[in-house]
């Protein structure tokens, strides 16, 4: 049954002997039907292979989330992350309030470079790492709150251990995690991610780890030991972008690449945001698209349209303007309350037409340029937000959730069991941090420490390439 046809049932029962119903009585009613068929006919969607879906969890009114993904292929070097269905660890019995287990949402962009050895390996094994890395027990906030710290210890992780297979190969990483309002993005190397918000703001969740654009990484890298210069050409010239040498690779930060050096390191700058019940829409792609689109540009293109035709619709943008000149990759997702219906290709119903001019006056009389800006400004919470790539200063101390017994005998990058006499505080001999506190965890074996020093270019890598 409709909606219009339920409400004109209502109606019907409603008049009987003849009587008047308000228009207003009638207008929330249709409202109420129309939640209900959203509800009825919503679907949880899992991972199959495909481009496409939809979640939700509408007993604890977490947000829906509709997702696509579109690609056009160049060198094969581009790899994505779609997950819908990940399971939160050992959460405490007091932060869930339903039978269904705590589930949060991963979404990834991979731009490998040098092979696509790197890229692969970080799609298949970053989350496990990141998860490992978590303390157990938390509450969902305690959870949320514990997140940056355990991203950063993912990535390295999921670094020096693809490093010891020996391979050149690199890859960017754009890591997002959906955790009902919260999102959490970490990120090296320039795949991008921007949120476009329901108030019409574009905000950029991640930082370019380009040596040509970002004058704090070209210090960092010269300081650890790196070179960092142009391309020389014959008769002296210099063509190109600023590069890391030995290598030649453009990027201050990436999973894997060995062979230039291990002050390119694999630290990602993390943001984490919540939104507000309005919702947004994320656009996580490789710089195939950024350097042919502009966030803005981006954003703009694909306003209206469901996620999966969104996504192919900013490709088919950035193939437009550049031509296919690398691989490109877009994911589009958007979060969305679990009550409202979004039909960005279905023209109104005459009821909404209705609505419309009931209301306008009040829409009306609202000076818009006003609104927007109340809107964007309560659209989105920024909860945290770092991008050091001192490890010292991202692994920080071990205090609350972090304080356990177990962290003391275990390894905060790795994981391995240490004896009370084989670990090394993060701190110790760190000369970047600004505050060394040596007698404080958390704590590192020794190939974790000799992972730090290489990348403070305190030590050259022990890692042969093979």
């Amino acid at each position: 049954m409709s909606s219009s046809s339920a409400a004109e049932q209502h109606r019907h029962h409603a008049v009987g002997g003849g009587e008047l119903v308000p228009l207003g009585a009638l207008i929330k009613e249709e409202s109420r039907t129309e939640r209900q068929a959203v509800t009825r006919s919503r679907i949880c969607a899992r991972e199959d292979g495909g481009v496409g879906g939809e979640v939700g969890e509408v007993e604890t009114r977490r947000p829906l989330l509709r997702y696509g993904c579109a690609a056009q292929s160049k060198k094969g070097e581009d790899f994505f992350l779609l997950r819908t269905d990940c399971a939160r660890p050992s959460t405490s019995s007091s932060s869930s309030t339903t039978s269904h287990p705590p589930t949060f949402a991963v979404f990834a962009v991979l731009d490998g470079h040098n092979g696509d050895a790197a890229a692969i390996y970080t799609r298949d094994n970053l989350l496990n790492h990141v998860l490992s890395a978590m303390p157990r027990g938390l509450s969902r906030e305690e959870w949320l709150h514990s997140l940056p710290r355990g991203l950063v210890a993912g990535f390295v992780k999921t670094d020096k251990e693809f490093q010891t297979k020996g391979q050149t190969s690199g890859t960017t990483a754009t890591f997002v995690i959906i955790d009902g309002w919260t999102i959490t993005v970490a990120s090296v190397g320039d795949s991008r991610c921007i949120l476009d918000a329901q108030g019409g703001a574009v905000s950029l969740l991640t930082v370019d780890h380009r040596l040509e654009e970002n004058v704090e990484e070209r210090e960092r890298v010269t300081a650890s030991g790196g070179e960092v210069g142009r391309l020389s050409v014959v008769g002296g010239a210099e063509i190109g972008p600023l590069r890391c040498w030995p290598g030649g690779l453009c990027l201050s930060r990436s999973i894997g690449d060995i062979d230039v050096g291990e002050f390119i390191v694999p630290v990602p700058y993390v943001k984490q945001v919540k939104l507000s019940n309005t919702g947004g829409r994320l656009i996580i792609a490789s710089d195939g698209i950024w350097d042919a689109l502009s966030s803005d540009t981006a954003a703009k293109c694909c306003r209206g349209l469901p996620a999966e035709l969104a996504a192919k619709q900013v490709v088919k943008e950035a193939l437009k303007t550049r031509g296919l000149k690398d691989d490109t990759t877009c994911v589009v997702v958007d979060i969305i309350p679990s009550d409202q219906t979004i039909r960005p290709l279905s023209p109104p119903k005459k009821m909404n037409k209705l609505k419309s001019l009931i209301f306008r006056k009040k829409t009306k009389d609202q000076p818009n340029k006003l609104t927007k800006q109340l809107s964007s400004a309560g659209m989105v919470e920024e909860i945290f937000e770092e991008g050091s790539a001192i490890l010292s200063e991202r692994l920080g101390n071990d205090s609350g959730s972090w304080r356990t017994s177990s962290s003391l005998f275990t390894c905060a990058i790795c994981q391995a069991g240490l004896e009370p006499s084989e670990g090394t505080s993060v701190h110790v001999g760190s000369v970047f941090s600004s505050s060394s506190k040596p007698w404080e965890g958390p704590f590192l074996c020794s190939d974790c420490r000799d992972k730090k020093d290489a990348m403070e270019g305190k030590r050259p890598s022990g890692v042969k390439v093979l």
